[in-house]
């Protein structure tokens, strides 16, 4: 029986979306996000307290891209992976690799130092440091594409799965999703302080990053672009 503990836009999505390509059986199990705070007990699944875990029957693992591998090697006949003996096996494990290793590390030093981490701990410098790191990492992927659907062997694998992830957690956490306000007089308003309070959370941050905060994700919201 396969068994995934699961977050919400998590890593735990590629193997979800892996066990979904190959239509298999598996339980789900929904957890709040970090689940080593908001739920203690699953640190007697997994001591660290990430996510993905996944079962199947003994087997246990905690690697995403590790895990849609595992998957699509045992269960998907070759539909999902590039077998040794293909042309691209070697271009197929590192876009496996560069979906996590390259791609979705900067993304996580994002999300903490810009949106987890109590005020007096985040670090919007970081935060914008490695929101270009990352952005700078896709042009690998659109010099990939130029002339081909998929990253390798003409088809859909689960490389595809572990960078596309990645660009979907891109669009999730990227500026264009802030949307700030000030409500005046509303308790939650900062007149007459609100510019200097803008100011002082962005400091650090580039004009872009600026601009997708301040207008561009209120723009998007409302279809105003």
């Amino acid at each position: 029986m396969i068994t995934l503990y699961h977050c919400m836009s998590a890593r735990s999505f590629r193997p979800l979306w892996t066990l979904e390509e190959l239509n298999l059986s598996y339980e789900l199990k929904m957890l709040p996000f970090p689940p080593r705070v908001h739920q203690k007990s699953y640190l007697e699944i997994n001591l660290l307290g990430t996510v993905p875990t996944f079962f199947d029957d003994g087997i246990r693992m905690t690697e995403s891209s590790a895990i849609c591998q595992y998957l699509g090697t045992r269960y998907g006949d070759g539909i999902l992976t590039v077998r040794p003996e293909e042309e691209d096996f070697g271009l197929f494990l590192n876009w496996v690799h560069f979906g996590e290793a390259t791609l979705t590390f900067p993304q996580t030093l994002v999300l903490r130092y810009g949106r987890y981490e109590p005020d007096e701990r985040k670090l919007p410098q970081v935060a914008d440091d490695y929101t270009r790191w990352f952005l700078s990492r896709l042009k690998a992927i659109n010099a990939a594409l130029v002339d081909r659907e998929y990253l390798c062997a003409s088809r859909f694998t689960v490389a595809d799965v572990s960078v596309g992830y990645a660009l979907m957690l891109a669009d999730y956490i990227g500026p264009h999703k802030i949307l700030w306000a000030t409500d005046y007089p509303h308790r939650d308003g900062f007149f007459p302080g609100a510019p200097d309070m803008v100011r002082e959370r962005l400091k650090g941050t580039s004009p872009e990053t600026m601009r997708g905060v301040l207008a561009g994700g209120a723009m998007g919201f409302y279809g105003l672009n």
